[in-house]
């Protein structure tokens, strides 16, 4: 089977010349794969619905059926660990960069599973979508041909810049109903609109499934969503999301699989499927998980994957939950959830955190009350979470609408496609002119604005102000680095509408508008389409296939590069408790990956360990002074940046410790910020709690990810203590490890920490990280 498709034009930049372009049919990806999983998934279940003497749910189906070796025994949700097979692997190019890093030093000569490498994260917005990809292309050139070159050599499938977002283009080409992926990518679960568990990790965990070895991963506990009746008007799957968040907060998914179910689950577009399961990482779920139904076939076979769509027809009944799941859902889920899809109003989350969620009939009330600023100065609709085409096809009839009865955008709005194929798709239908006669500027498809990847046009920096995205997440600073911006999350629609009415106040289901004749009108209800009447059309989505033997292919990374550094193994653990390690930060409040590690201007070193580095905790607040990129340095007793002080306390040999807060790294899956305090010689994360990804992270660079047994001990660490971390030397599984605060009063206080290290875990702290033990295994 040839698992690649289509022709390369050259408006996606000339480089990688290794590659060979073949004009080519188009075929489904990675049909032998999906043929197999099929033929193999009943047995499969009836051997699971045996082992467990019970009906099963969607999610126990897929899980067990790719256990790595066959189940003996029940796995315990939320207590055992699992080591599992998964089917695919795919890469964003920001990530992308340390994975194959680290990959290439493992020993393989090409991937053991189907993988891809997505180049979305490094363009910025900036003027639109022609001129930032050609400047995308200028400035990122070595880092795209390293990326091009280095999938050649192993075998994995390569999507240009302007190809689209990694998460759509997945959905478009490779997801699949009853299948398992890994992503480096935190909103990998947007998959599960087609029936995947699709679970985002960090790069060490992608080395592990392309190098063929078992991926491990605590067995997820189970969130039911019973969803009944059906959305109408101005509310849309977004929505279903957005008060899910507001139901379970940022760490209420924690350790849990979202499985959505019910007559309302059945009555959504695929497209609407993945905007909710893409933002459940928004919730800190595993991922996030929809039955097989006709939706799905309907977009299996719009887009060009009817082989599949009939296939998963074969085998439906095991695509979906058994009947006596969805009798008494309350017996099988650890959690369930209703929601009437009927009652169900348009939500507006934010700002600074994705879970504080107001229905638009609260809005203007409760806006008013917080002080929030009025105004809204950009509204921005698409990204991976929200770029569909029916998402586009409904706040395009918002627009035309709007403009036939006189009104105009009185906010800024973009549009950013998710991917190639839908742009040509809303261009050739007139979506796109439609936008531009109102005044919207079409970004190029990536992440842009959604991942700070935005050169924002701003008067004030420090002057508060209000901006309304369909995006997913909306910490502070995230879209355009500024503190002063309130984001608020809505979908498409009510974007739109905030765009047109400029008031983030604005309610469009019962709030009149004045138009250019003084008149009083009022936007109809969107509409839209959940897929082309005439069917998806491209030119060139932008795919290049690997050669099929890599072996000549030479991988270059010069010494002198700024943006790309090859690795160096960590040092094994020597053996020995650890003494007299210092406090870098005590980070105070929420604490997420992109305070550890920013995004932003950052992306640019995402390929050289040592110059990201120095972004290293940058934006966590210092618990004893309130402020960001400045903690005391003991030895000087000056305060500093953190990562400076970090790098002298390395120079002079002493280890630094870390303590933190609640949900400690949630966010985004970048490895990188496990791997900079690594680097820069801190030992321990001590916090009350971590974000699932983030702390398997730190697990696999060799770090000590800890716990507070009594999580009121946070308040007993102090500014200048010393600290010791006992137990290593008898270090197992279940057995805490104690540390002891040596402050500066001469005073010592003793602290339990707890841990959730499997004998597998504790051997890559041993010997220095994950990727110590892959080395080893392959140079036997």
């Amino acid at each position: 089977m040839i698992n690649h498709h289509f022709i390369f034009s050259s408006h996606f930049g000339n480089f990688a010349t290794s590659f060979k372009t073949q004009i080519i049919q188009k075929m489904a990806f990675d049909l032998d794969l999906i043929q197999k999983v099929y033929s193999e998934l009943p047995g499969k279940v009836a051997a699971t619905r045996q082992l467990l003497g019970k009906p099963l749910t969607f999610a126990e189906k897929i899980l067990y059926a790719h256990s790595f070796e066959k189940a003996a025994n029940a796995y315990a949700r939320g207590k055992d660990y699992v080591n599992f097979a998964p089917d695919r692997v795919a890469m964003q190019d920001a990530t992308a960069q340390m994975a194959l890093l680290q990959f290439m030093t493992c020993g393989r000569a090409k991937v053991a599973v189907p993988s891809s490498v997505h180049c979305d994260h490094l363009i910025q917005a900036k003027v639109g979508a022609v001129a930032d990809l050609a400047t995308a292309n200028d400035v990122n050139k070595e880092v795209y041909d390293f990326l091009a070159s280095i999938s050649n050599k192993y075998g994995i499938g390569f999507w240009k810049p302007g190809a689209g977002i990694i998460h759509q283009v997945v959905l478009e080409n490779y997801a699949f109903p009853g299948g398992m992926m890994i992503g480096t990518d935190s909103h990998t679960p947007n998959a599960g609109g087609l029936g995947m568990i699709a679970i985002g990790v960090g790069g060490a965990d992608a080395v592990d499934v392309m190098a063929g070895l078992p991926w491990e991963l605590k067995m997820p506990k189970l969130i039911g969503v019973k969803l009944t009746g059906k959305m109408n008007g101005w509310t849309s799957a977004k929505d279903v999301i957005l008060k899910v968040a507001g139901i379970l907060t940022v760490k209420g998914g924690t350790g849990a699989i979202v499985e959505y179910f019910g007559e309302g689950a059945d009555s959504l577009s695929a497209t609407g499927k993945g905007t909710i399961c893409n933002m459940g990482a928004e919730i800190g779920a595993t991922c996030s998980l929809f039955a097989y139904d006709q939706k799905m076939a309907d977009y299996l076979r719009g887009t060009d994957r009817a082989d599949i769509a009939a296939l998963a027809d074969g085998v439906k009944e095991h695509l979906r939950p058994d009947a006596e799941v969805y009798a008494d859902p309350a017996k099988y889920y650890d959690q369930l959830i209703e929601i009437n899809l009927d009652e169900l109003e348009p939500y507006v989350n934010g700002p600074f955190t994705p879970d504080l969620a107001t229905p638009i009939s609260k809005i203007a009330e409760v806006a008013t009350a917080n002080g929030w600023p009025e105004t809204v100065d950009v509204a921005l609709i698409g990204s991976c979470t929200n770029s569909s085409y029916e998402d586009i096809s409904r706040a395009a009839s918002i627009a035309e609408d709007a403009m036939a009865k006189g009104l105009k955008a009185k906010s800024e709005y973009t549009i950013t496609p998710g991917s190639e194929m839908v742009r040509y798709t809303i261009e050739r239908d007139g979506f796109l002119k439609t936008f531009d006669k109102m005044g919207g500027v079409v970004l190029a498809n990536a992440c842009g604005p959604c991942i700070g990847q935005w050169a924002r046009h701003m008067d004030d920096p420090n002057r508060k102000n209000t901006i309304v995205t369909s995006f997913n997440r909306n910490f502070a600073k995230r879209n355009d680095g500024f503190a002063s911006t309130h984001a608020f999350v809505a979908s498409p629609e009510i974007v739109t509408a905030f765009a047109i009415s400029g008031k983030l106040t604005f309610n469009p289901l019962k709030d009149k508008l004045v138009n250019d004749k003084g008149e009083e009108v009022m936007l109809a209800e969107p509409k839209g389409f959940e897929l082309p009447a005439k069917g998806f059309a491209v030119d060139d989505a932008g795919y290049q296939a690997p050669a099929a033997d890599g072996s000549g292919v030479q991988v270059v990374v010069s010494p002198d590069s700024t943006r790309l550094q090859l690795l160096t193994p960590f040092a094994p653990w020597e053996g020995l408790n650890l003494h007299h390690m210092k406090l870098l930060i005590k980070a105070f409040g929420k604490c997420t990956t992109d305070h550890i590690s920013m995004a932003g201007p950052w992306l640019k070193f995402r390929g050289h360990l040592d110059n990201i580095s120095n972004n290293m905790l940058i934006g966590a607040v210092n618990a004893f002074n309130n402020e960001t990129n400045k903690v005391k340095n003991q030895l000087t007793g000056e305060f500093g940046e953190v990562p400076a002080t970090a790098r002298d306390y390395k120079a002079h040999g002493i280890g630094s410790v870390v303590v933190g807060d609640e949900n400690y790294g949630e966010g985004s899956s970048r490895e990188h910020a496990a791997m900079e305090p690594r680097h820069l010689g801190v030992r321990a994360i001590i916090v009350k709690s971590f974000a699932r990804i983030h702390e398997t992270n730190l697990k696999k660079q060799g770090m000590l990810a800890l716990t507070f047994a009594d999580k009121a001990d946070y308040d007993k660490v102090m500014e200048d203590d010393s600290i010791d971390i006992l137990g290593l030397t008898d270090f197992k599984e279940g057995t805490p490890l104690s540390m002891i605060l040596h402050h500066s009063d001469g005073t010592v206080d003793e602290i339990m920490l707890n841990h959730t290290y499997n004998e597998q875990q504790i051997g890559w702290f041993k010997a220095g990280g994950a990727l110590n033990v892959i080395r080893a295994e392959f140079s036997k």
